[in-house]
């Protein structure tokens, strides 16, 4: 009763906090949002399950154990080449942002020597230039790069097939319009994209790269199904991940925690050792960086705030502030992704229906106010005397305009002085987290520069998030979080006089609030932070505000991905079902909707116009017994079928059955040619001639069709099969009549097979399928051959009862 009034409680509030409708959509346009035109049955699903067809058994009783021992291989080769491939990519987008940075601050800060309004204008063309080059690579070469991709990624993992998020132009595109946007200036970070980048390099190395652009190679195409490429994608977006912070664990556990549906033991390891391949590379770089071989490429770039010199206690008095921490990063996350959603679905409805040149003008518009504000607001911040510093301390101040590091003169009357708000608002991202994080600067940052800083970026975040650039909300999120965090530091500071407290600490862990606030992770996201400060005595504090922020949080809204993915719709399947589905059946789920079934040897002209009249993407095949009862033998799916009728080789003229399950019929084709291609632009029905003399033949379906699909009762539970369905990452799931008798219970000793000692197995492992069988010969014995004829009816009764009885198969 309590837990069910507490779920109610949370249920009305989030309806008070937000009255949007969900969106019913389907079809993506030239932002990655889908169209409201088109309705969400057109979103297909992918086929996680394997099709073990009678082509499929042919080919693996071809394989040998050599066979197996390559597949394993080839997958670890394949989890080198995608950590080596995230790590260099992201190693090209942080030595570019930075280079375009430091050009940018560099002509900048020499101009404003003579004149800062020539210096103003110079900056502001700068980044328009920037944030333009983003822009119209997006809206007219790759539309599937805008945003972070995170949410499409997530789908695709889900099992939802969402056309052109893995193209080669994709990955294109977010790599050179991360680099404009983030290097623009603009309040978003490169750390998003990075997880969609890992995922189309992942993608295109199954594959074998991309036909379309000529860059393919037939000895890297090993993985073509949907199950394999699903894999490879998981390696790519925990390499994006370790790419994006140096955070080779984080990314695992992002991957498990964030983006993943399914998950097992052996692609933990696979995507472990990716993670550690992309870490090693990035390593590499940043020595080879830090000889000067990467022009402007400083400090920053490669994420890493090391605060191991900041605070090393914490006392009980700290945690009442620490907590109140946590329930501001819980209630300005909320904020922040509600915002989001009526600010991208205004866009969506009214601003990005008018076409690709408004959106240019929208993000252009975005820079120029970005540049204004970050450049202007300095200027009308006055200048603060600097500190006494410690004989052994490294900071010095003031800092030249353009240099690295705290205490930044900008627009000073006096050489002894700094400029607070230049130090964290006219600077690069990376560099303005270092100087909040940054340990022993107390009293560096005023309370009312704080204050404007935190509602400006916090706004720009809010407006720039949906423009039709690649944008991250991490870092930004980081940003926003310690802005917040080191104002309660100062006051804390105030507060607790003689206590060892360091603003710097206060503004980590703000930074985790707000993202445990807004993305609602917590164990990857603990572990990014701790991996990306090198502080892990913060570790339990991490945790308490993390576990509060997102407690918070949940009551208003669900985290960022998830509420972008609705609003896309993108039809996700949550971890846990709806409380509803708790009093609902299998059968009340399928509706009364006829069911579309193929008999076993099809009319060709029977199977055109069934695939011509309806979109559904798997038919029960029904065959018959002798005694003229229908019985279900498998699931024929629409994509295979649609390759049967364009080869056109296992036409026949005869309407009965070859009876070469696994003769000649079976080995015609390669069950890769089955696969349905990355694009999601498979075969279309349009797209096969057929003549009249073909449309007499007919199919025979059973080497084809998947014999063995998974079948509930229908009177389970709708819970139960929601369970059943995401947990196998199933696509299809036929609902029977429950059946009338049980031929055997398999336990989990039935399982336990051992391949040492045969007989062995056969006397410790008997299963009640076996022992019915010696019950059955036993019988036999007492009652000769008459007692045979019962159970054997039971048993044809129990096969012949299994008939679809409900809704056609969906998507």
């Amino acid at each position: 009763m309590l837990s069910n009034h507490f779920e109610n409680g949370m249920d009305m509030a989030r309806l008070a906090w937000s009255r949007l409708p969900h969106s019913e959509d389907g079809e993506l346009d030239g932002v990655g949002l889908l169209s409201t035109s088109s309705n969400r049955n057109g979103v297909e699903s992918l086929d996680y399950e394997v099709i073990e067809n009678y082509a499929y058994r042919e080919e693996q009783a071809q394989r040998g154990k050599f066979f197996v021992g390559y597949n394993v291989a080839v997958k670890w080769f394949f989890a080198l080449l995608i950590g080596i491939g995230t790590g260099l990519a992201a190693v090209f987008i942080n030595i570019s942002v930075e280079n375009f940075a430091g050009w940018k601050f560099a002509l900048t800060f020499n101009i404003i020597q003579k004149s800062y309004l020539a210096g103003f204008l110079m900056y502001i063309l700068i980044n328009l230039a920037l944030v333009f080059s983003s822009v119209y690579i997006i809206t007219h070469f790759a539309p599937a790069a805008a945003g972070s991709g995170i949410p499409e990624i997530k789908g695709y993992l889900n099992g939802i097939d969402i056309p052109g998020i893995l193209l080669f132009r994709t990955l294109i595109g977010k790599i050179f319009g991360s680099i404009g946007s983030v290097g623009g200036g603009l309040a978003l970070g490169k750390e998003g994209p990075l997880v969609h980048t890992g995922a189309c390099i992942a993608s295109l190395l199954g594959q074998g790269g991309s036909t379309k652009y000529h860059l393919s190679s037939r000895w890297l195409q090993g993985f073509k199904s949907d199950r394999d490429r699903r894999d490879l994608v998981t390696c790519g977006c925990a390499a994006g991940v370790a790419a994006a912070f140096r955070a080779p664990v984080g990314g695992v556990l992002f991957a498990l925690e964030e983006v993943t549906s399914w998950w097992r033991s052996q692609l933990m390891w696979r995507v472990f050792f990716t993670s550690a391949v992309v870490a090693v590379v990035v390593r590499v770089a940043m020595g080879w960086c830090k000889s000067g071989n990467c022009g402007h490429f400083g400090a920053g770039g490669f994420i890493i705030w090391d605060i191991s010199d900041g605070q090393e206690d914490y006392s009980f008095e700290e945690l009442l502030p620490m907590a109140v921490i946590g329930i501001i990063g819980g209630l300005l996350g909320a904020l922040f992704n509600q915002l989001t959603i009526y600010v991208t679905r205004w866009r969506r409805n009214y601003l990005h229906k008018k076409g690709n040149r408004v959106k240019i003008y929208e993000a252009c518009l975005i820079s120029v106010l970005t540049s204004v504000i970050s450049f202007g607001l300095p200027l009308l911040r006055n200048c603060s005397p600097c500190p006494d510093s410690d004989p052994g301390s490294e900071i010095e101040c003031p800092r030249a305009p353009g240099a690295d590091g705290n205490y930044v003169n900008f627009y000073c009357g006096k050489d002894k002085e700094y400029n607070d708000l230049a130090t964290i608002f006219f600077n690069t991202q990376d560099d303005a987290i270092r100087n909040l994080f940054s340990a022993k600067t107390i009293h560096e940052f005023s309370a009312k520069s704080l204050l404007t800083f935190l509602v400006m970026f916090y706004t720009l975040a809010v407006v720039t998030f949906g423009t039709a650039v690649p944008a991250g909300q991490f870092v930004p999120g980081i940003m926003i979080g310690s802005t917040y965090g080191r104002l309660v530091g100062i006051f804390t500071v105030n507060h607790y006089k003689k206590l060892n407290i360091d603003e710097g600490t206060y503004a980590l862990l703000g930074a985790a609030s707000f993202l445990g606030g807004s993305m609602r992770m917590t164990v990857s996201l603990c572990v990014i932070m701790v991996e990306i400060t090198n502080n892990l005595k913060l570790l339990p504090l991490i945790m308490l505000v993390l576990l509060i922020s997102k407690a918070v949080g949940d009551v208003f809204n669900e985290g960022l991905y998830d509420e972008q993915a609705r609003l896309r719709g993108i039809p996700l399947l949550e971890s846990r079902p709806k409380y509803v589905m708790r009093k609902m059946t299998a059968r009340e789920a399928c509706g009364n909707q006829k069911v579309l079934s193929l008999p076993r040897v099809v009319k060709v002209a029977d199977a055109v116009s069934i695939l011509r009249s309806n979109k559904h993407n798997g038919f029960p095949v029904v065959d018959h017994t002798r005694d003229g009862e229908p019985l279900v033998i498998g699931l024929m799916l629409r994509s295979h079928l649609l390759v049967l009728l364009q080869s056109k080789i296992d036409f026949q003229h005869s309407p009965l059955p070859s009876h070469s399950r696994s003769g000649s019929g079976a080995i015609r084709h390669n069950f890769s040619e089955f696969a349905k291609p990355v694009s999601s632009k498979g075969i279309s029905i349009d797209d096969i001639y057929l003549s009249s003399e073909d449309l007499e033949m007919y199919i025979d379906l059973a080497p084809f069709l998947n014999p063995s699909p998974y079948v509930v009762p229908e009177d389970m539970s709708l819970t139960k099969v929601y369970n059943l369905f995401r947990q196998l990452g199933l696509r299809h799931i036929f609902v029977v009549p429950r059946a009338s008798r049980v031929i055997g219970v398999i336990t989990r000793k039935d399982l336990l097979i051992e391949e040492e000692s045969e007989d062995s197995a056969t006397m410790e492992l008997q299963s009640t399928s076996v022992r019915g069988q010696r019950h059955k010969t036993r019988l036999l014995e007492e009652n000769g051959a008459d007692a045979e004829r019962p159970l054997l009816n039971g048993l044809l009764v129990q096969n012949q009862r299994r008939v679809l009885t409900c809704g056609p198969v969906m998507k």
